[in-house]
């Protein structure tokens, strides 16, 4: 039997780098096993399966090559990036059937494909010493002043802060060490990231999760998901982050992500400046929805250009409700794959 299987890029920078994912479309009824197969065979660190669904628009399952995970952000939007590169979009708005339940898919004008996640949970704290051998760190050094914490949204990760980019950059993973913690702490792996202060990038990230068979990987759109949410707890109140991954292994991967924050009493939904501004029916429908209902009559301040709120409006009172990450992507090539 021969599989088709398409190779596109996810959160690429500039039509470059992004993280490789497998595609297939459609195929014959395969089990778990057979998918795990072509998983391994094509090497990549996640493959797609899509198909038809009677919930959503369609199925998507998701295979390492060590055997299915409930969800994959690279994934999915590279999935949506072999659909439009067929031109089988027809609309801005999808909902995907997967293991981490109903999410929705956003289709921007200039390409660009956003993934709703989860609700963020954020579980227990871990000691800096649990997490030092993982890179061989001295102790008390490496590590920054934000906590070691595990959060989810869609996938449990460690978030594990790091003191700059450089020492980000120069650490050896000890994969042995990170799968026996991964599997002590019942979560897929670790997530490091170091902030930059550089421009809009928020941060810069590695991540980690060879107990399903990644060592190391260029863009996790879950795990920048946690981050965002992780950041917006403890270090900085926005409604978009930035981040890049994979310069170690030059494949910089751009990852974008929306926060939905609950204002008081109203919810806000904040696009990106410039090609992700809304249109003026929107802008028009955000000012009004904060205005009327915000009891602190929220100082806003939306054009089509520059869709933002005020400092005051990112207080420490909002939360966030729901989150998006998205970026770009290309279509690499296509292979057959043989199954005995």
């Amino acid at each position: 039997m021969l599989i088709d299987v398409c190779v596109a890029s996810a959160f690429s920078k500039n039509n470059m780098g992004g993280n490789r994912a497998g595609v297939v479309l459609q195929c014959p009824v395969l089990s778990k096993e057979e998918k795990t197969k072509i998983a391994y065979q094509l090497g990549y660190s996640e493959t797609a399966f899509l198909s038809q669904s009677e919930r959503a628009d369609y199925s998507l399952e998701y295979f390492t090559p060590a055997g299915e995970v409930p969800l994959c952000g690279h994934a999915t939007i590279a999935s949506f990036v072999v659909l439009n590169h067929l031109n089988r979009l027809k609309k801005s708005g999808y909902t995907i059937e997967t293991r981490s339940g109903i999410l929705s898919i956003n289709v921007e004008d200039d390409g660009a494909i956003f993934m709703q996640q989860n609700t963020p949970q954020f579980y227990e704290a871990l000691n800096r010493a649990e997490v030092e051998p993982c890179f061989g760190l001295k102790a008390g050094s490496g590590i920054g002043y934000l906590p070691v914490q595990m959060v989810s949204t869609g996938l449990k990760d460690i978030i594990v802060p790091i003191e700059s980019p450089t020492v980000l950059e120069n650490m050896v993973p000890d994969f042995a060490a990170i799968t026996k913690l991964s599997q002590v702490r019942d979560c897929v792996g670790i997530h490091a990231f170091s902030l930059t202060g550089e421009g809009n990038l928020t941060a810069v990230c590695r991540n980690f999760a060879p107990l399903y068979g990644i060592d190391e990987e260029s863009a996790t759109g879950t795990s920048n998901c946690a981050l965002a949410c992780y950041l917006h707890k403890y270090e900085q109140k926005r409604s978009r982050y930035i981040f890049e991954q994979g310069h170690r292994l030059n494949r910089i991967s751009e990852i974008y992500v929306r926060a939905c924050l609950k204002i008081h009493s109203c919810h806000l939904h904040a696009p990106f400046r410039g090609r992700f501004a809304p249109n003026s029916l929107n802008v028009a429908h955000y000012a009004a929805l904060i205005r009327d209902t915000s009891p602190t009559k929220c100082d806003v301040h939306l054009t089509e250009s520059n869709f933002q709120t005020r400092p005051n409006v990112h207080s420490s009172g909002n939360t966030v409700t729901g989150v998006f990450a998205g970026g770009y992507g290309y279509v690499e090539s296509m292979k057959t794959i043989t199954m005995d």
